[in-house]
């Protein structure tokens, strides 16, 4: 039985791209907990923040979480999944996290070039590239007491992927 695989990190990190890539390197089954919800409740990210605010939109993200983990599973989870000391608990207990770190300027290309507004509502309400510098800086410290392992995600998904192989080949060894 493997552990499953936690991917971790801010909105456009590639938690999603790079979760389908490594599930299928490892022969793994795929899970994200956004389109957990959205499958689960018929409603968007901002369509739940809009009906419950964000603490009921949080508490339904931990129910996901624990919903879709299963063994042999790379599991995407939700950019704010750390904020809760419950969801990183569960994540490091039951599993591997994988941070996926970029840069503000990195993700903020990448959410402009796939806005996808429904599933990754602003938080702030600011403009994203002051969002993402504000969210990183709150919560960077939160993604690296999660992590595992941190890999550099700046680069394609498929050396992304390399190096998440890698890393988890040297943890199984020591």
């Amino acid at each position: 039985m493997s552990l499953p695989l936690y991917l971790i990190g801010a909105r456009g990190c590639g938690k999603t791209t790079v979760g389908h890539a490594l599930a299928q390197a490892l022969g793994y089954n795929f899970s994200d907990t956004d389109h957990h919800l959205l499958q689960a409740t018929g409603a968007s990210v901002s369509d739940i923040v809009a009906a419950e605010g964000w603490d009921g939109f949080r508490r339904r993200e931990t129910a996901a979480l624990k919903a879709v983990t299963a063994p042999s599973t790379v599991i995407a989870t939700g950019g704010g999944m750390v904020l809760a000391d419950e969801n990183r608990q569960f994540m490091q207990q039951h599993g591997r996290v994988i941070y996926l770190y970029a840069l503000p300027e990195v993700l903020v290309a990448r959410l402009d070039a796939s806005p996808e507004v429904a599933q990754r509502p602003t938080l702030t309400g600011q403009p994203v590239a002051e969002e993402m510098a504000e969210v990183l800086a709150q919560r960077e410290a939160l993604y690296q007491l999660a992590a595992h392992h941190q890999v550099d995600a700046m680069q394609s998904p498929d050396e992304v992927v390399k190096v998440i192989l890698t890393s988890l080949s040297l943890a199984r060894a020591s």
